[in-house]
């Protein structure tokens, strides 16, 4: 497997890990739980914002090396 798609499953399964943890970060204030439960999305959240950042850019540094080597 090539690091491209790696960096898709990462950022799939993060999304799914972070949909659950807004879920139960909901539910638990609701439940007038303690505060730091509302914080358990943002590690999830960091991750899907460098992968998504990553494979944002990754089409633009290809194009980049293409015209370096002057490939079209």
């Amino acid at each position: 497997m090539n690091w491209n798609n790696r960096f898709r499953q990462i950022h799939r399964w993060t999304a799914i890990v972070f949909t659950v943890t807004v879920i139960v970060a909901t539910v638990a204030v609701a439940l007038k739980a303690a505060i730091w439960f509302s914080y358990l999305p943002l590690l999830p959240l960091a991750v899907l914002l460098f992968s998504g950042l990553y494979m944002f850019v990754l089409p633009y540094t290809r194009r980049s090396a293409r015209r370096l080597v002057g490939v079209r």
